[in-house]
């Protein structure tokens, strides 16, 4: 059987692309923005049909730090932030020279707990600093809480950035992730369900704020003849040659969408019967998970764990990986304002995430198969 390395999430040629990227180097469009980030932009409104406007920027990090600059957020203003995510949702509070304040997640989605969050805000409001704005997750694709979330935010008027960055494609009610928040973001990163190489969207709700977000992102370049910039800029902007990229991606979106979540189906399928092991999935019909990561809880004991299962893994040559690692347990985090009861910690001690690219073949689910049925027959 072919050893070839299995990796944990990898997007594929769509074969489209190539159309999208002969054209821009045809018409020389090889710079940041043209054609086909112009119809990137309106391919993906469309897609979320929501009245939400797109900027195609260079990350999902970049789209983050964007929306905390249009929020006005400022040196020493305190930003809540969910504590089980990627670094890159949290590291542009610190950009701006703004306090993260961490907040644990619960057990249903594991994102963001409404409990915790409105005991953080009252907490921040008594010590005389209301949070300018919440970044809440959508994380390994599944929908936060929403309702929840948004009638805490909207009681005390605290701004929402919804991180979609692994959530393309998911839904609540029906509603497309990324179209919730005041602002949204996603990322194309190369892991994600479909990508630009590298890129990113900020999605808003009005054309004062898409303008906004371009000045910004390309330079905060005043009206002039002459190079004058009143206002600090980013080259945030996405490329010609990314989005036509991202253009060939987009006819795939469905397709891979679907792929994920017939292989999360594939891991519930094979540990329906293995005692110990919780395969993750949404708590109901009104969350639709893209299940851009198959993840799982491995309850430990004396023969067997989380990590003892990537291990066997590795061996094999496949890529597993534990949970995020909690922002408040990071090195660069840990002395910032934290609120819960462990919750996140809990998740990381146990959780795995299993390979789940969209192009996983036939023979690759063979091979994961037979390591999870082996490690579990001897442990």
């Amino acid at each position: 059987m072919d050893n070839k390395r299995i990796y944990l999430s990898l997007s594929e040629e769509s074969g489209f692309e190539q159309e999208y990227i002969q054209k821009a180097l045809e018409t020389n469009w090889i710079t940041s923005g043209g054609p086909n980030v112009d119809e990137f932009e309106s391919a993906l409104e469309n897609y979320l049909n929501e009245k939400s406007l797109i900027s195609a920027l260079n990350s999902g990090t970049s789209a983050i730090h964007l929306a905390l600059v249009l929020l006005g957020v400022e040196k020493g203003d305190e930003v809540i932030c969910q504590s089980m995510t990627f670094s890159a949702s949290a590291n542009p509070i610190l950009y701006q020279g703004a306090i993260p304040i961490f907040v644990d997640s619960e057990l249903d989605t594991w994102n963001i707990c409404p409990e915790y969050l409105e005991a953080a805000i009252k907490d921040r409001i008594k010590k005389g600093k209301k949070p300018k704005a919440i970044i809440v997750v959508h994380l390994y694709g599944n929908p936060y809480k929403v309702d929840e979330i948004h009638a805490i935010a909207d009681k005390y008027g605290i701004s929402i950035i919804e991180d979609s960055a692994e959530a393309l494609g998911s839904s609540y009610k029906g509603k497309k992730c990324g179209s919730f928040g005041d602002f949204g973001i996603f990322s194309f990163n190369g892991n994600k369900i479909i990508t630009t190489s590298s890129g990113g969207a900020l999605i808003s709700n009005s054309k004062e704020l898409k303008d906004k977000a371009i000045f910004y992102a390309t330079q905060s370049k005043d009206e002039a003849i002459h190079y004058q910039h009143s206002q600090i800029g980013y080259n945030y902007r996405m490329s010609n040659i990314c989005a036509g990229i991202g253009l060939g991606q987009l006819k795939v979106l469905d397709k891979n969408v679907d792929s994920r979540r017939k292989i999360n189906s594939f891991y519930k399928e094979i540990f329906r019967n293995i005692e110990g092991v919780d395969v993750f999935e949404s708590i109901n019909e009104d969350y639709f998970s893209n299940y851009w990561l198959t993840t799982i809880l491995v309850e430990p004991n004396k023969n067997r764990n989380r990590e003892s299962l990537r291990l066997a893994f590795e061996k094999a040559n496949i890529e597993c990986r534990p949970l995020w690692k909690p922002m408040h347990l990071q090195p660069i985090f840990e002395k910032y304002p934290y609120y819960g009861n462990k919750i996140a910690e809990k998740l990381f001690e146990k959780g795995l995430c299993l390979p789940s690219g969209s192009n996983l073949s036939v023979e690759d689910k063979d091979r994961v198969k037979e390591v999870i049925i082996n490690f579990f027959e001897y442990k």
